[in-house]
């Protein structure tokens, strides 16, 4: 039987949405021994420890808009040895976003890791060429961000460092849109230092997906090791 024109663009919608999704959400390893690498701007960026290992519980909240579904998923996340491996404690809402977005993103960001691909999302000068922009009115440095080529994992926006380097989070959109069907994906990644790496705490990805609207994934990490230390019990989890 054939599908019909709603229900093919449900599936393509859902296909666009996960893979659009993922790169806003995948926390790998910095391969880069500073997260900016040696460039004209290195007295703003502070030389700090890669992440090479950690364990953290994820928080994932996904929603599309025009097609009226939500879902919740709590995760436990490792990366060890160069291995992704991940654990779902509990979930709730649309089986089609959990089973179509939320399991395919972490199953895609198991691949990425497993298959040594972090680095070409890394924040180097490889990857980048950044630009001074002054300061905010907060008193935080903006440093632009541009993308030496175009990939769907590399952000074409702004860097918001603290006065003293250290940077606060990342926002901008895809440079590469990842199909025809996506006109527009915007993201927010946080981060924070913990046990003395810089790492990302939460992260926004908002897609446009053609016929099917907007959809945005929300995901919070709660570490409990990073580098093999352990790391203070923080907001619940388990």
């Amino acid at each position: 039987m054939r599908s019909t024109p709603t229900e093919s663009s449900r599936s393509i919608g859902w296909w666009v949405v996960t893979v659009t999704l993922l790169a806003g959400s995948a926390v790998v390893p910095t391969h880069g021994a500073s997260q900016f690498g040696a460039n004209t701007l290195s007295r703003l960026f502070p030389r700090s420890e890669p992440l090479r290992e950690y364990r953290a519980y994820r928080r994932m909240h996904a929603f599309s808009e025009s097609l009226k579904h939500e879902a919740w998923m709590d995760v436990w996340t490792e990366v060890r040895d160069g291995r992704f491996t991940y654990v779902i404690v509990s979930e709730r809402g649309s089986d089609a976003i959990r089973t179509k977005v939320m399991r395919t993103v972490l199953a895609r960001e198991q691949e990425v890791v497993d298959k040594g691909d972090g680095d070409k999302a890394d924040l180097t000068s490889a990857n980048y060429e950044f630009t001074e922009a002054g300061r905010a009115t907060d008193g935080t440095h903006i440093v632009q961000i541009k993308p030496r080529r175009q990939d769907v994992l590399l952000v074409d926006g702004r860097a918001v460092l603290n006065e003293r380097g250290e940077l606060l989070r990342v926002e901008g959109k895809l440079s590469k849109n990842p199909s025809f069907w996506t006109s527009l994906v915007n993201i927010v990644r946080r981060y924070a230092r913990v046990a003395g790496v810089r790492v990302p705490v939460a992260t926004e990805t908002t897609a446009k997906v053609k016929f099917v609207g907007n959809a945005q994934l929300e995901v919070l990490y709660d570490y409990r090791s990073v580098n093999g230390r352990r790391v203070a019990l923080a907001s619940g989890g388990q």
